[in-house]
């Protein structure tokens, strides 16, 4: 059966660069009068020749998430669950090389970060741990789904890689979505970033997407982690990955986030710069070539900027958001992962997407565990 690594390998890194590049005025017009967009159209939409566009693009942005969306925006918060890992990646505080205190929450922790996050209205819940097979593995994952999943709405997770048989047996426990990241889709940087450990495998990370839509997990959501490689590229490859996955699995639903590299213990300059105005390009890019996939936007960005971004794409925002295991109410002095940018509580994060006109929405879908 063919997989997504089999497209992958047709397509050339420099040779796509190139093309984006190569877009011109022209081009950027055409793509923004297509009824329906092609992969060839979000080369020209991400590409320097868009950027006189930026205020025309973020007009249709705005007009294609209201028809598809209405007014409304989505809350998730993330919880960390273990710093342990099992990987050196040199972008990331959790990284085995940082000599850090470890720690892993029990049942008890984990239900009492629970509690607090559904304190603050949260039932859709992000669970994130290192990647630390023999620690916090699939059996530690399935345990933790299990003890949550009658205390709210929607679980997704952001773990290790796992095989298809894993998949299932989560989704069978209640697991709705998994998050995936590629961090960049260039292979050779892609090496350099990833040393050692079993994210050192490129392919296996690569093909995880078609082992959950085999699996048939109902939303899979992809990203690059912008600062690694230059970023249109990066931003093309994910679009690929998204168009191929929506053919395979049809039944399946899907979410781009958009995160850039954040400081962290340990440290990482960004190789490609990103600025504000690329990444608002990204983002209506996105939601030109896609009018139905959704949009996520984490607390990694600024108050002004996610301010400025929500009624132009998105359909999911964090808020007040720890990046540490136990962050909420268990350990909050514990390392964190990476720093965040807006540090607003859930509270005023809520005040200000009523204020832009928009409906909080804490619940869309839910397990019947009865």
């Amino acid at each position: 059966m063919v997989t997504f690594k089999t497209i992958f390998n047709q397509y050339n890194w420099d040779q796509i660069s190139s093309d984006i590049f190569s877009k011109t005025e022209s081009d950027v017009k055409n793509a923004l009068n297509n009824p329906k967009r092609t992969l060839e159209d979000f080369k020209a939409l991400i590409s320097p020749a868009a950027k006189p566009y930026l205020e025309q693009m973020a007009q249709k942005s705005y007009q294609i998430t209201k028809k598809r969306f209405g007014n409304t925006i989505q809350m998730y918060a993330p919880m960390y669950l273990s710093n342990e890992c099992q990987n050196i990646c040199t972008y990331c505080g959790f990284s085995m090389t940082n000599v850090i205190p470890r720690k892993t929450l029990t049942d008890a922790e984990i239900l009492k970060e629970v509690a607090f996050l559904k304190s603050k209205g949260y039932k859709h819940i992000l669970l994130v741990t290192g990647e630390a097979n023999k620690t916090v593995g699939v059996d530690y994952i399935n345990n933790a789904i299990r003890l949550i999943r009658d205390k709210v709405a929607n679980i997704t997770i952001e773990v290790q890689p796992m095989d298809q048989p894993d998949y299932e047996l989560l989704i069978d426990s209640g697991l709705y979505a998994v998050l995936v990241y590629q961090e960049t889709y260039h292979k050779e940087e892609y090496k350099k970033h990833h040393p050692k450990g079993r994210k050192s495998n490129f392919e296996y990370r690569l093909e995880t997407p078609d082992r959950l839509g085999k699996a048939g997990i109902h939303k899979i959501g992809l990203g690059a982690l912008f600062g690694l490689e230059d970023w249109r590229a990066d931003s093309f490859f994910t679009a690929l990955h998204l168009l191929y996955l929506q053919k395979t699995y049809w039944k399946t639903k899907y979410s781009i986030s958009f995160p850039r590299l954040r400081p962290h213990s340990g440290g990482l300059e960004p190789k490609v710069a990103m600025s504000d105005a690329d990444l608002v390009q990204l983002i209506c890019a996105f939601r030109l070539l896609d009018e139905d996939v959704e949009l996520s936007m984490s607390t990694r960005e600024s108050e002004v900027f996610r301010e400025n971004i929500v009624n132009l794409g998105i359909t999911s925002i964090s808020a007040a958001s720890k990046t540490n295991p136990g962050g909420y109410v268990v350990d909050p002095k514990s390392l964190e992962q990476f720093e965040i940018s807006d540090e607003r509580s859930t509270e005023e994060v809520v005040t200000m997407l009523k204020s832009k006109g928009l409906e909080v929405v804490w619940k869309d879908w839910a397990h019947n565990w009865r």
